[in-house]
């Protein structure tokens, strides 16, 4: 599998990621083992997950998984944090003491003294981002982490932390939903990180699994939108403002004689990222997204999807 530079960075990550969104909630441990060996055998190196997931389940499970699976130090690990568990519920708390508590509890979990590539996962109205940015620069001066990094954040944040970030540490990446149902990354932070020389990492590359033409007639019983914990992460793309791209996408993929979900996925792996993280639930369904690597979309027909799903004027071909 291609390795790409992650911005200006000498850290090198393969062109599909693997999320783990769903491990040790809806993905037990005989699927996350068969999803990470199928992952590194076909040449993958970055593992993407989270505190927040499952509660930091997904974490646990991977520590557990590591070594066992693929040497800790074949893989790049990423894990983000800034979203904390309290007795009501998820509250965002990317203060540098809530950011810093959360990265040793990953790391106690994930069995390692550092990760790779770590990332605030979502903007904290109620702490100044100088403050915030102040955690990412003493993870790495402590070497809790190597690379530090922006997930789900405007234009402006990454800009603003990319400036206080310069020098020694730097701004290494801004991971973000991006697919032919979701472009509005191209909008600032695709500018932003072109400009600053920060990497893209896009989630969700099947429109929240959307793309893959399973909705189409009805909703499968074993599929996310029919899960209690992530049917409403999938319904707002079963709108039928969908409904046009996911047909033209299905419409390119008979032509091709692929599936829907190559034709999606290699659609946002040609637009510059560096890589394009997906979530299976289960091995069989990883299979599928490995299967597309070796697919090239013609430029006629990338440049009709292009069309298709841009929501407004002055979207770029690619960047």
């Amino acid at each position: 599998m291609e390795q790409r530079h992650l911005g200006r960075t000498g850290l090198r990550v393969s062109r599909l990621g693997l999320g783990t969104m769903t491990w040790s909630r809806d993905t037990d441990t005989h699927d996350a083992t068969e999803q990470l060996r199928d992952f590194t055998d076909a040449g993958g190196t970055l593992i993407d997950t989270s505190a927040s997931y499952a509660d930091g389940g997904a974490e646990e499970l991977l520590g557990e998984l590591l070594d066992d699976v693929v040497p800790r130090d074949e893989v790049v690990l990423c894990t983000k944090a800034g979203i904390r568990r309290t007795s009501n519920g998820g509250v965002v708390d990317a203060s540098r003491g809530g950011l810093l508590a959360s990265l040793d509890g990953s790391l106690r979990r994930l069995r390692t003294d550092h990760v790779d590539l770590w990332l605030v996962q979502t903007p904290d109205p109620r702490t100044p981002l100088d403050e915030t940015v102040s955690a990412l620069r003493l993870a790495v001066t402590s070497g809790r982490a190597r690379y530090v990094g922006l997930s789900n954040h405007a234009g402006w944040q990454v800009a603003r932390a990319a400036s206080l970030l310069e020098g020694e540490v730097g701004l290494t990446a801004v991971e973000a939903e991006y697919s032919l149902l979701q472009r509005g990354i191209e909008r600032e932070v695709v500018p932003a990180a072109v400009a600053l020389g920060v990497g893209v990492l896009a989630w969700s590359p099947l429109g929240r699994g959307v793309l893959t033409g399973k909705y189409r007639r009805t909703i499968p019983a074993d599929s996310r939108a029919a899960s209690p914990h992530l049917a409403g992460f999938v319904e707002p793309y079963l709108a039928r403002a969908s409904a046009t791209i996911v047909e033209a996408v299905a419409t390119a993929a008979e032509g091709l004689e692929r599936t829907p979900l190559e034709v999606a996925l290699a659609w946002v792996q040609a637009r510059g990222v560096a890589s394009a993280i997906v979530g299976a639930r289960t091995a069989t369904q990883l299979r599928g997204s490995l299967a597309a690597q070796d697919l090239e979309l013609p430029d006629e027909l990338r440049r009709a999807l292009d069309e298709i799903s841009a929501p407004t004027l002055g979207y770029p071909e690619r960047f």
